[in-house]
């Protein structure tokens, strides 16, 4: 138990496994002129999370680092100076706001005052620290510069990412088609989004996807795969479809990319390379993302997926899961 002027948090000194966090006793941190200060009531723990904790993060606090990228809760104190929150107030902190990343791990983290974003009282706060990835959805379904759009592919649909542009897509009147390995994660994303799933394996997956939309083919598909998966994406296409290439897990695309687009150019396809950091600069479009992600899950358009809740102090049991990837839905720490 933390004293008055200490709190628990979750600190690593150097990268490593999930040894490497260490539980330990902090100054509770004060703010200073224009800072406001949260008191967490729910923390995420994600994959930034663990990429910190390794130190291949490219965007990689200094050392010693508290990890953690998204925490709801409530604004305890104020700095001189501070006119845009106040005591009482229910906020979530993303680091996406914040000029250095990671932080949340904590009973408490002091922001800018322009930093969090307001919750509605409607909104869970363990539901709150999934909003990140509905933000990201929003910006991955705008990869085609929201041309309009019938169908897209989500391989690997259980997914965190996956089954947040699964709901968004889902809102918006999309047919939404997913893979999944197994069927725990099968479930879970029909559960989550997901209208129809289909076979996986790349060498059948754009016949699969043909049959499944009539002939015609998914005008957005998204990898986060790379190898074989990404040709396959790009055979998937409808005429005018985009492939948005978000991480490449298994390596490079398989063969020769624009050999291939080539070979399809009746359909006169795209590839986009994505990352949310694209908009790191733009912090009008940026929280106005997290803002529309915010009004669809207090108006009920989508919704958090099912968390698993671990306290703070188990922040390593939390890291084993996401290492292992034997988790489903968010994992949410709690102080």
């Amino acid at each position: 138990m933390a004293s008055a002027d200490t709190m628990k948090a979750v600190r690593l000194q150097a990268p490593g496994g999930p040894e490497v966090l260490e539980w330990l006793d902090l100054p509770l941190p004060l703010p200073g002129p224009g800072e406001v200060r949260v008191r967490a009531h729910a923390i995420g723990a994600g994959g930034p999370d663990v990429l910190i904790r390794n130190g291949s993060y490219k965007w990689m606090p200094p050392l010693p680092a508290i990890p953690g990228n998204e925490m709801a809760g409530v604004v305890d104190a104020v700095g001189a100076g501070v006119t845009l929150l106040s005591v009482g107030q229910r906020v979530l902190v993303s680091a996406r706001e914040l000029r250095q990343r990671g932080g949340c791990y904590a009973e408490a983290i002091c922001v800018p005052q322009d930093a969090p974003f307001a919750l509605p009282d409607s909104l869970a706060f363990d539901d709150a620290v999934s909003l990140g990835n509905f933000q990201l959805a929003l910006a991955l379904l705008a990869s085609n510069g929201n041309l309009p759009a019938r169908a897209i592919l989500l391989p690997g649909a259980a997914g965190g990412v996956a089954t947040a542009v699964a709901q968004v897509a889902r809102a918006r009147g999309l047919q939404v088609i997913g893979t999944a390995s197994t069927p725990a994660k099968r479930d879970f994303a029909l559960a989550n989004g997901v209208s129809e799933l289909v076979d996986g394996d790349p060498a059948g997956l754009p016949e699969r996807v043909f049959a499944a939309t009539g002939g015609r083919g998914v005008d957005l598909a998204f990898d986060h795969i790379g190898g074989a998966l990404f040709i396959a994406c790009l055979r998937s296409l409808a005429p005018g479809g985009m492939a948005v290439s978000y991480n490449i897990l298994g390596g490079a695309p398989a063969g020769d990319v624009f050999d291939e687009m080539r070979k399809l150019l009746a359909r006169s396809l795209a590839i986009r390379t994505f990352s949310i950091h694209a908009i790191d600069a733009d912090r009008p479009l940026r929280r106005g993302l997290m803002e529309q992600a915010i009004a669809l899950m207090a108006g009920g358009a989508v919704r958090a997926p099912a968390a698993t809740r671990l306290p703070l102090s188990q922040a390593r049991r939390a890291h084993e899961l996401l290492d292992s990837g034997a988790s489903l839905g968010k994992l949410v720490l709690h102080p």
